[in-house]
């Protein structure tokens, strides 16, 4: 391993060492606030569960952490590049391990160092620790005593048992050779694979890629020691399964290589030369993972082969082969059924869930992670990034479902919708609320026309809610760029409709279209001509579309300025009857639940009567949005502590609501802090109707007011934002802010659908 600089040294101690030692803790999952706590948590409380417990052992899922739980366990003898370094020194690489399988899978992880060598006192010592965990993950421990003590442990314990080292690398670099050969054009079972290299992980490897469908008399092994050949007396184990007498005495890795379509290497830096990637087949496939340093660069190998396809081990070139894709999602799966073992089933479940995953469009928040727009399916992406939130949703439910068809399932999962939410909660994101209403918008999509067709970003959401069978995308766009887009990115968006609005072929309808403007704003002083000439604007084109029943929804505003995207909606689709202002709500995915704010978009000082408008209307459209309002006016001021125009004005308001609507949970004026601190609103103001719950409704005095509060919260409290909803039109129409994301753009169209 190269020695560290003294910078990275320093940085490296510093963060592991600072305010409390290590990287992970303990931390309670039940109330514990008083003494009734602690004796339901322990004594005499704690009696019951041990009880049903000793009647039915299975119940240890339901009544402790068993079910969630899984133990990274290690001797040290061989971490990382670090080598036999011992137990405790193995210890921060364990801790890792666990602070990895927490924040991808929200799976608790016990790291566990065991001072021996003794292959019986190692085994020995993990079955009895059984009962304490539901899966076990063997680390870093060397060849080739893991294959003797993952293979007992598979066989003696009745939880899930892997070593990462071996089946991490085999299913991460399995789903690499699916899609490298893809894009090569080359069948797997006729494919000539080279190996350099014959540890747990290389050995791991051969045998995923033979049950992917590698012919084993197409095999050629090396190791320090040179060929695997079958007079070799020095081998262990598997090894012996990829020994060979097809080639002569002195048969070399250079010798090998000739012809070969992929090279795998899993041994140590620089023992692949130019001359040897050139003597490959066509469009070689190259996996030189050594780490730190590949079996050959990735800049000697690209200038050798222009046509190759690379993976390393290393992040900072393409195609990583990183166990973090694996590892957590299948034991999230594994322990989602309570899985007795992981099996080969599940194993190739989750290699062809990650080539799969890699072959669709890339989100824009992996892409931002990146910083490129360039993560499109081919040579230099076979693999999903490990920022990829998808993973999660797309390995786990495929390792669960092979668990239940394989046999080795303890628990069933019935309704995989559920389970999805189940998922997305343990993201650390709580979608909850976004997934119900893609749920609901799933159940019955409508026609969305998006006037900023040629945009990469609207392209890119459009291609998921087609995925996610949430709407019917109509595009307002020149096709050729459109198309072009596409191609550039290898996204196929299938036979979505694409209406070039400036096109000649589109005349009569623009025709059609601009008596329709004209016959709205004739007696506003527009035109016949300026309304023809206002019908090449995609917005106002996209807002009579709406008009005329061709769509159910616009979205835009993506690359215009908000006033000029909302202007055309107010002229053609006009106010709702009776609504005297439309105002724009956004929804922030808070710890809270969702919290609803308006007017954050459209009046700049509203009136008493407009600021009760904006609250009966928002009110409206959370309920429309399956949730029941809870309404707080916000001011400087709570309650008539202070005076001034504001106050008063929210003042007003509140009472007005109050009398109107007196089932409704609706209070103010109040400082915002209020609404979501329940103690003090119960200790001083116990008569409001939100003291027993907080609000989720925030209703603002100004423009300025609510614009400050919802950039503040979605930056420096890194909540999700959806929005900006207009509200009081009479068809809907959606104003995204300028620069919004995929993401944002998708859970727009999820509310805009569900609305």
């Amino acid at each position: 391993m190269n020695t560290p600089s003294n910078k990275l040294r320093e940085d490296a101690l510093n963060y592991h060492a600072k305010g409390r030692p290590g990287k992970i803790e303990v931390n309670p999952t039940k109330e514990t606030e008083n003494q009734r706590d602690l004796s339901l948590a322990y004594s005499p409380g704690v009696a019951e569960p041990c009880l049903a417990i000793a009647d039915v052992p299975e119940r240890a899922y339901d009544y402790t952490a068993k079910g969630n739980l899984v133990a990274v366990i290690s001797n040290g003898t061989a971490v990382l590049g670090l080598g036999n370094i011992g137990a405790v020194a193995s210890k921060p690489v364990m801790e890792g391990k666990s602070l990895l399988f927490k924040i991808y899978a929200d799976i608790d992880a016990f790291d566990i160092e065991l001072d021996t060598t003794d292959v019986e006192e190692f085994i020995r010592t993990v079955k009895i620790l059984e009962p304490t965990f539901g899966g076990v993950n063997l680390e870093d421990i060397k060849a080739p005593e893991c294959f003797e003590i993952e293979r007992r442990l598979r066989q003696e314990l009745n939880i899930p048992v892997m070593h990462d080292d071996q089946h991490g690398t085999a299913i991460t670099s399995g789903a690499a050779l699916l899609n490298a050969l893809e894009l090569a054009g080359k069948e797997i079972d006729q494919i000539k694979l080279v190996v350099n290299g014959a540890g747990a992980a290389a050995i791991a490897c051969l045998d995923l890629y033979v049950d992917l469908g590698v012919s084993p008399d197409n095999i050629t092994v090396f190791d320090k020691d040179g060929l695997l050949s079958k007079d070799r007396t020095n081998l262990v184990g598997n090894q012996y399964k990829y020994t060979t007498d097809r080639h002569p005495a002195g048969y070399v890795l250079a010798d090998a290589m000739v012809g070969a379509d992929v090279f795998l290497g899993l041994s140590v830096g620089g023992v692949v030369t130019q001359d040897m990637i050139r003597s490959m087949a066509p469009d070689p496939v190259v996996f030189a993972m050594a780490n730190p340093n590949p079996e050959i660069t990735y800049e000697d190998a690209t200038a050798a082969r222009p046509d190759i396809i690379m993976a390393t081990g290393r992040s900072d070139f393409p195609n990583q082969v990183n166990n973090v894709l694996g590892f957590p999602y299948i034991f999230r799966g594994a322990l989602d059924v309570r899985a007795t073992e992981i099996n080969e089933a599940m194993k190739l479940a989750a290699v062809r869930a990650l080539a799969e995953l890699a072959k669709k469009p890339v989100t824009d928040v992996v892409s931002r992670s990146y910083g490129t727009d360039g993560l499109v399916f081919g040579r230099t992406y076979i693999l999903p990034k490990p920022t990829d939130p998808r993973l999660l949703m797309t390995v786990a439910p495929a390792v669960a479902k092979a668990a239940m068809d394989s046999g080795v399932a303890r628990r069933a999962i019935t309704d995989w919708a559920d389970y999805d939410l189940q998922l997305s909660r343990r993201q650390g994101q709580d979608n909850t609320f976004i997934r119900r209403l893609t749920r609901q918008a799933q159940q019955s999509p409508k026609r969305i026309v998006f006037t900023d067709g040629e945009n990469l970003t609207v392209l890119r959401a459009v291609a998921q809610v087609i995925e996610q069978r949430m709407a019917v995308p109509i595009l307002i766009g020149n096709e050729a760029v459109v198309q072009r887009m596409l191609d550039d990115h290898n996204m196929d968006l299938g036979d979505v409709q694409i209406i070039d609005h400036r096109s000649p072929e589109q005349e009569s309808l623009r025709e059609a279209y601009a008596q329709v403007l004209y016959e709205k704003r004739k007696r506003k002083g527009l035109t016949l001509t300026e309304a023809r000439n206002l019908m090449r604007d995609r917005n106002y084109f996209g807002s009579v579309l709406l008009e005329q029943g061709v769509a159910d929804v616009l979205i835009s505003g993506l690359t215009r300025n908000y006033p000029e995207t909302l202007r055309p909606a107010l002229q053609v689709i006009g106010r709702q009857p009776g609504i005297q202002k439309v105002s724009g709500m956004y929804v922030l995915l808070s710890r809270f639940g969702p919290l609803f704010l308006s007017d954050t978009t459209v009046n700049m000082n509203p009136t008493t009567a407009e600021i009760v408008e904006i609250a009966e209307t928002t009110a409206n459209a959370v309920r429309r949005l399956g949730i029941d309002p809870r309404i707080a006016l916000l001011s400087y001021s709570t309650f008539g502590s202070a005076t001034g125009d504001d106050a008063v004005k929210m003042q007003e308001a509140t009472a007005i609501l109050q009398k109107k609507h007196p089932d409704w949970v609706v209070d103010g004026e109040m400082q915002a802090h209020l609404p979501f601190n329940q103690e003090l609103m119960q200790a001083s103001y116990g008569f409001s109707s939100l003291a027993d719950q907080p609000a989720n409704v925030l209703i603002f005095p100004n423009l300025s007011a609510s614009n400050i509060a919802y950039n503040l919260l979605k930056e420096i409290g890194r909540i999700e934002k959806i929005g900006p909803v207009l509200m009081g039109l009479r068809k809907p129409v959606h104003v995204l802010q300028l620069g919004s994301s995929v993401r944002e753009v998708v859970n727009m169209v999820a509310i805009a659908v569900a609305d």
